[in-house]
């Protein structure tokens, strides 16, 4: 159902209304329960939402994936007859997948298992229009954050001026910096144009690659799109805009694109850089090096726990392509999340008995993300001091905090660490490369 409406300025209120599951009244004799160094705090419980995870924040896992994995899990399921035949049968043919046919045994091939891959390769053909996609060029990994750190490895080199550097949006997803930093990677900052809902400037972009040669050596761009935290969603022109650049620039393409399954904006459409870099012409489908990433901790799915994901990696050197393949340093990467990519990426179609079960649940969550994003900026634009810009896809909404000067150095640091002492809501700020930004926002 719709959230009901929140209750005027009550901001604890209005995140239990927005989170599934979250008790909506706690009685009086229920409250003071938390405590933290001896001191008894106004409240039972923290509520996290600052760490983007679905399941964490009451959402329900789906249940056709589910039953496929605990059947995998169990075998024994197999001869379960309340369960859907279409569920056994998914289950009997991942278990085909498996040596011995078993999740407890090795995964052979190092960048994942090969149904896997070709079924990766299947879905993003049909998402992108007939785009051919090879399972040749699908690398899976633990989760989009080992994805970047193996990529990040790869790319790293040099000291000083030769440093590799990345062009970053600010605000970007809040682990990035750390990764570009522990694998010697400098962050070269673009900032989002928060005016035009955080949207892309090219003119940002070249005033930061050019800014960036001289102290280090930029490589690579990261885009983020639907954009995270920002939940802007790129159009056309804009992408094509991006693909141009990075081609004359010399620019090797990073593309986070783990909320495409949530984008919910009047008039928005998730559009692939591959799709768009395909229908561009040989001059840059041919040229331009993209690798793309995607996860099952998407919103739709949630499953951030199971830690899986891909890479998708376009016009790389072969060479190359097979050292980043290695690179996982072992060659048997988990089973389950494997399996649950393969469930992500080729779910229950018409016809199948969980069908109308699974577009039930999906078409729910999709629902509930655009109302919950929807009320909460309109709640956030009321609040004195603070004005957000809709989101258009994804899980987070970033809020600026209109603050007088003078102002401490990390305001927003302040603002997130008063909210979780006064009233348990674990918020993340927005102090990601604080040097380039004097404004405030909070995750």
């Amino acid at each position: 159902p719709a959230p009901e409406p929140a209750e005027e300025g009550d901001v604890k209120h209005l995140v239990q209304q927005l989170l599934p599951g979250t008790p909506k009244k706690e009685k009086e004799e229920e409250r003071g329960r938390f405590s933290f160094q001896g001191v008894n705090k106004p409240f039972k419980r923290v509520i996290d939402v600052s760490s983007g995870d679905p399941h964490r924040a009451g959402m329900r896992p789906i249940s056709f994936v589910r039953q496929v994995l605990a059947v995998c899990l169990y075998p024994e399921l197999l001869k379960e007859e309340s369960l859907h035949l279409d569920v056994r049968h998914r289950a009997q043919r991942l278990l085909d997948t498996c040596n011995g046919g078993s999740v407890g045994s090795y995964s052979v091939a190092a960048c994942g298992i090969p149904q896997v891959l070709k079924a990766v390769a299947e879905f993003i053909t049909r998402r992108d229009g007939g785009v051919c996609s090879r399972s040749e060029d699908i690398i899976f990994s633990s989760g989009s954050q080992m994805t970047l750190t193996l990529f990040f490895h790869l790319l790293a080199s040099g000291e000083g001026e030769a440093q590799t550097g990345v062009l970053t949006p600010m605000p970007c997803p809040h682990t990035l910096p750390i990764l570009l930093d522990v694998t010697g990677i400098a962050l070269v900052p673009y900032r989002l144009v928060e005016e035009r809902g955080w949207a892309v400037d090219l003119d940002e972009l070249h005033r930061a690659v050019t800014t960036a040669r001289g102290r280090c050596q930029p490589r690579a761009i990261y885009i983020s799109s639907p954009g995270n935290p920002t939940g802007h969603v790129q159009d056309r022109e804009t992408i094509e805009k991006v693909i141009r650049f990075a081609a004359t620039e010399h620019l090797i393409l990073l593309v986070e694109e783990v909320y495409q399954d949530s984008v919910y904006g009047q008039d928005k459409e998730f559009m692939s850089y591959k799709k768009v870099l395909f229908e561009m012409g040989k001059r840059y489908s041919e040229t331009v090096e993209l690798v793309s990433f995607h996860s099952i901790s998407t919103a739709c799915l949630g499953e951030c726990g199971l830690r899986g994901g891909y890479m998708e990696v376009v016009n790389m050197d072969p060479a190359v392509k097979k050292y980043l393949s290695n690179m996982q340093g072992s060659s048997s990467p988990p089973v389950l999340p494997q399996l649950a990519l393969e469930l992500m990426v080729n779910p229950p179609t018409s016809g199948d008995s969980s069908y109308n079960t699974y577009m039930e649940e999906i078409l729910h969550i999709k629902d509930t993300l655009s109302q919950n994003a929807q009320q909460a900026c309109e709640f956030l634009n009321g609040l004195p001091g603070m004005s957000c810009q809709p989101a258009m896809g994804g899980v987070f909404l970033y809020p600026r905090l209109h603050l007088p000067p003078p102002v401490i150095k990390e305001a927003d640091v302040l603002y997130c660490q008063k909210l979780l002492e006064e009233e348990g809501v674990c918020l993340g700020a927005g102090c990601e490369n604080r040097q380039e930004d004097t404004n405030f926002h909070i995750r």
